[in-house]
């Protein structure tokens, strides 16, 4: 039930195709495969299409904090589905130790035997007290999600986006004294109004509130996971799909003699489909001042994508070692080895530079396949 994306010469998006016929256009020379920057196996035609028209094709996106869901739809198949693993957690700690590195670097500066005015403080150079700033670490989120948009929109002729609205302009000062609302504002509010300016530019958007996914998930008989870690389908792809299936599906008020209710109108098939687990490479920034001096006052060189080799940080390569082949991301270097990675980050082992071969340069992405998602005709 899989299908392939397809492209035309020029390289718009047209409907996807069965694998079958996507390998019989290779082998006919009718076109040629592809891989985008998610790791997704795609076609495009040498000639052009003998129909071009495209079906309504929607994209559903479950933010979250920690883990978010995609899931790509159309009326009769499940195209795409990915569980992304946000950055949230390593923005956050690389912001707090870089306030206090600056800390410590001002404390080394400033000479506080002195008097006030005469302490070497720099001028402000902007006005930091600016209402609705978003946190880079809300940002880096939103900015995960939208790159993994951005890319399923080159492949498939998406139509509409529908985003899961979260509704949190309440501050806890004015919980505690029972107001409805506050005037304190939401990063997570700042973040899904950047979010939804983001992505009108790449097609109609809909916003959906928790609820209703919940409502039309459990219609679809598609069950969730409780552990939202888990790197599976069921953990926050099904959200996904569920979102982008409103563009199908209805909930309308349903009179039926004196019965007063709703029901769902339409018809929508949930089909086995890719499954990928994204994040970013957790590859640390270059560091011009470390925390701790080496002997002799002299900080010595960390982080930074360079390496020795010709290689950088976060490019997909294949090592070979004893006669064994591994296939990873390279995460470091020393004098005369490269260090490889796999997807959770752990170390492979060290190799040869000679014993290392360049697959893909670094998109800024890590991704892997995961267990396929599967599901049934409902309407």
């Amino acid at each position: 039930m899989y299908r392939v994306a397809v492209l035309s010469p020029l390289g718009k998006p047209l409907m996807p195709t069965k694998p079958s016929r996507a390998r019989r256009w290779i082998k006919e020379g009718k076109a040629i495969k592809k891989f985008n920057k998610l790791g997704q196996f795609y076609v495009q035609l040498v000639i052009e299409p003998s129909e071009s028209k495209t079906q309504p094709i929607s994209c559903g996106i479950d933010p979250g904090k920690l883990f978010s869901g995609i899931g790509v739809q159309s009326a009769k198949f499940t195209l795409f589905t990915a569980h992304l693993e946000l950055p949230f957690k390593k923005v956050r700690e690389r912001m707090d130790n870089r306030r206090m590195m600056r800390r410590v670097r001002r404390g080394r500066r400033i000479n506080r035997q002195l008097p006030f005015p005469l302490r070497a403080h720099r001028q402000k150079r902007f006005s930091n007290r600016k209402q609705g700033k978003l946190p880079p670490s809300i940002k880096a989120n939103r900015q995960l999600e939208l790159r993994v948009i951005q890319e399923l929109c080159k492949v498939f002729p998406i139509t509409d986006i529908y985003f899961e609205y979260v509704k949190a302009d309440v501050d806890l000062t004015s919980r505690r004294k029972g107001a409805k609302s506050g005037k304190g504002f939401s990063a997570v509010m700042v973040g899904q109004k950047w979010m939804l300016k983001q992505l009108e530019k790449l097609g109609p958007v809909h916003t959906i509130y928790g609820w209703q996914t919940s409502n039309l998930r459990k219609h679809l008989k598609l069950e969730k996971s409780k552990n939202k870690a888990e790197q599976k389908a069921s953990s926050h792809a099904v959200d996904g799909v569920s979102l982008a299936g409103y563009r199908f599906l209805q909930d309308k008020a349903d009179y039926s003699g004196n019965n007063h209710g709703h029901s769902w109108q339409g018809k929508i098939t949930i089909t086995s489909c890719q499954f990928m687990v994204i994040k970013r490479p957790p590859i640390s920034r270059r560091q011009l001042h470390l925390m701790l001096p080496s002997e002799g006052g002299k900080r010595r060189k960390y982080g930074g994508t360079k390496t020795r080799h010709g290689i950088r940080k976060g490019d997909f390569v294949k090592a070979e070692k004893a006669g064994k082949v591994y296939y990873g991301w390279c995460s470091g270097d020393t004098a005369k080895q490269v260090s490889v990675s796999n997807f959770d980050w752990k170390r492979l082992g060290q190799f040869s530079a000679s014993k290392v071969v360049l697959l893909q340069r670094s998109t800024g992405l890590i991704c892997k396949q995961g267990t396929d998602f599967v599901g049934a005709t409902v309407g």
